[in-house]
């Protein structure tokens, strides 16, 4: 269910006032979006999910302090990323961190999956997905965020700048850094390192 911007103010402003029925509808509008963006920054099924709901918790708390001078979901975004970062942190300063899956389970299609692909192709494709999900474990936190919202959501670079609260300089130089890095963990995929 898409909302147009005026629609997304009136059903901010009676959410403010009539509390979490009206909230409901927030996430019913935005939990997709919400949950993949969270997969694409979490690498996995399970912490995409604490973390989406994360997101609608802290929403909730600070929906009286939404201006309207965004997007909704542009706002949501920006929490989805701001509470992907803060977890990071907090699991980087535990002393003992439990090992994760980073596995995507088999009932998510992969990014480019179609449904009338040969099982090879399917294959492959879950082959190359599983190395980029690889991949993009070995970047930090910030350069992983910079790089999902760039190319996996298509936001212009001023945007992800104000999403992460950071200068536009620094979300080219995190973007470089993400794409030099993918592209050393992703070398075998060049032709020229398959020799073809």
């Amino acid at each position: 269910m898409r909302l147009m911007a005026r629609d997304e103010e009136a059903l901010v402003s009676e959410a403010v006032v009539a509390g979490f029925s009206t909230f409901r509808d927030v996430v019913e509008a935005h939990k997709k979006q919400v949950y993949y963006l969270a997969l694409d920054l979490t690498g996995n099924h399970h912490d995409a999910e604490d973390l989406s709901q994360e997101v609608f918790i802290k929403a909730y708390q600070s929906m009286k302090d939404f201006r309207g001078d965004a997007k909704l979901s542009s706002w949501l975004h920006r929490i989805t990323v701001n509470a992907f970062l803060d977890s990071k942190r907090k699991r980087s300063l535990r002393l003992l961190p439990f090992p994760e899956s980073r596995e995507r389970p088999a009932e998510l299609p992969f990014r480019d999956e179609r449904p009338d692909a040969s099982p090879d192709r399917r294959l492959e494709t879950a082959m190359i997905q599983r190395h980029i999900d690889e991949a993009l474990e070995k970047l930090t936190p910030r350069e992983r965020a910079v790089f999902v919202l760039r190319h996996y959501n298509d936001l212009i670079l001023r945007d992800v700048g104000q999403m992460l609260n950071i200068s536009e300089g620094t979300v080219k130089t995190l973007l470089f850094r993400a794409l030099r890095r993918l592209q050393k963990e992703l070398r075998s995929y060049r032709p020229e390192e398959r020799g073809q």
